[in-house]
């Protein structure tokens, strides 16, 4: 009986990464021999989150009494894993084989190989994480909810976009950037939330300085936020868990209240954020926002304009089922965004393009020194950048299982100078090569400079509603 997915070789190999084997091509290939083999069984898949909201997500398997029944249990906790991160959720409900859903079961429980993933989500949605078995008829239906954010630029606003090794402030006076910093700084690595509150104040103070009054503030900050409170965010990882209940959660809520009571605020994630500049420059639907910095931050802004409530957090959403890909340092998984679309992947594939970097220099100035080299005419940097392009290409093919993508928009430092184009261009000829009808669909963009650099922080100033009486407005998870 095998026990593995058919693992296959993408047609355009990654230069530095030959043993990459993009998901998408496993799953689909999966998919495909379950109809051919005449022994497909449904397999449902429920994620339940905030409010009693619902993602019903369907595919099939083979029955469990198939020679090939013991493959299910790798596309199932890899299909698992991808929906947890991409819709969210403090229930999975698992409709189909008794096999599957105990196998997710023992692999979100304490201990289990998923026991980070569980952990986080309970502590997101603030609910005892559970994985319940039914058949697949019973999963229930969707119940989706999506809401429009952000395109307000009336009035003097502050937008603030958080960054793992910068923080970019804006003053917008309808719809016009007044004024705009980029100031670097390192949260990841202080336990002080004092460290993160005054960062954060002096930033709103810097922008309110540059206006005649403040009328609503925007933020756009890596990690997963519901009603403008911190829930789990990378930014804050060195703070321990009893002072980020204390100091953390509301900390964007306290400050405003400090100088600003009363002013609307509005608090997204920034891939969130980067997908809704997006739409804003395209003046366009369905964009899928990739921001490639410290991590992988991902956001979706839907046909109609809106933000869906997911989490899009496509750092840890598997891109390579190898069981030999690079291991995410935090969550212990293998083949996960971040590992592929960040300074972490810049620096991981420098030694396979013959670059030694300075090791005691951190991740971003290691990132700024290959970025140095490939601007001044040194040529080794290129297969890192096709190679991160060749990942682009089959993740863009493997996220738009999940999303309705008709523009692609990628940012952040991994994708500033030489570099971004080159990504670019190789990602475009994945999807013609491999996927034709999707290079037909998506179109790729890349901002230019300026817009990489501040274009986040005037989006962020657009979240919040003049019009709304409440102050602490709706803002995506």
């Amino acid at each position: 009986m095998s026990n593995a997915l058919n693992l296959i070789e993408p047609q355009v190999v990654p230069p530095l990464h030959p043993e990459f084997r993009p998901a998408v091509l496993a799953n689909r290939a999966f998919v495909e021999a379950t109809k051919a083999s005449g022994e497909a069984v449904p397999l449902v898949i429920g994620l339940e989150r905030e409010g009693g909201l619902r993602s019903v997500y369907k595919t099939q398997v083979y029955a469990p009494d198939s020679e090939m029944a013991a493959a299910n249990l790798v596309y199932a906790e890899r299909l698992v894993k991808t929906l947890l991160w991409i819709r969210g959720g403090w229930k999975i409900i698992v409709g189909g084989p008794e096999e599957i859903g105990r196998h997710i079961q023992q692999a979100y429980s304490e201990g289990g190989a998923r026991s980070f993933d569980a952990e986080l989500m309970g502590g997101v949605y603030e609910e005892p994480f559970t994985v319940e078995i039914t058949d697949a008829d019973a999963v229930g239906e969707p119940r989706e909810q999506s809401v429009r954010i952000g395109r307000h630029l009336e009035g003097c606003r502050i937008g603030l976009d958080l960054g793992a090794s910068d923080r970019k402030v804006a003053a917008v006076i309808d719809g016009e950037d007044v004024y705009s910093e980029e100031v670097p700084w390192d949260p990841k690595n202080q336990s002080d939330p004092q460290y993160h509150y005054d960062g954060i104040k002096d930033a709103f103070d810097t922008a309110a300085a540059h206006m005649p009054r403040v009328d609503a503030i925007g933020v756009s900050a890596a990690g997963i936020y519901i009603n403008n409170r911190a829930m789990v965010a990378s930014l804050f990882r060195g703070i321990p868990e009893d002072l980020f209940e204390s100091r953390i959660k509301d900390i964007f809520l306290n400050i405003r209240d400090e100088d600003w009571p009363g002013v609307p605020i509005a608090v997204a994630n920034d891939g969130d954020v980067t997908a809704l500049a997006g739409a804003m420059s395209l003046e366009d639907n369905s964009v899928l926002g990739v921001a490639m910095g410290s991590s992988e931050a991902g956001g979706y802004v839907d046909a109609a304009g809106n933000v869906t409530g997911w989490l899009n957090e496509l750092a840890f959403v598997p891109v390579d089922l190898n069981p030999a890909a690079p291991v995410d340092e935090w969550s212990g998984d293998y083949g996960c965004g971040v590992q592929y679309f960040s300074q972490q992947a810049v620096v991981r594939l420098a030694p396979a393009a013959g670059i030694t970097l300075d090791e005691s220099k951190a991740a971003p100035e290691q990132l700024a020194d290959i970025q140095e080299m490939f601007a001044a005419g040194d040529e080794r940097p290129q297969a890192i950048y096709e190679t991160i392009g060749c990942y682009l290409g089959y993740a863009v093919a493997h996220y738009a299982d999940f999303y309705d993508i008709h523009h692609l928009l990628i940012l952040g430092r991994v994708t500033s100078g030489r570099g971004g184009q080159v990504i670019l261009k190789k990602a475009q000829e994945v999807l013609e090569v491999e996927f034709p009808e999707l290079a037909e669909q998506i179109s790729m963009n890349l901002p230019d400079e300026s817009e990489r650099r501040v274009g986040q922080a005037i989006a962020a100033a657009s979240l919040a509603n003049l019009l709304l009486t409440g102050v602490d407005q709706y803002a995506t998870a």
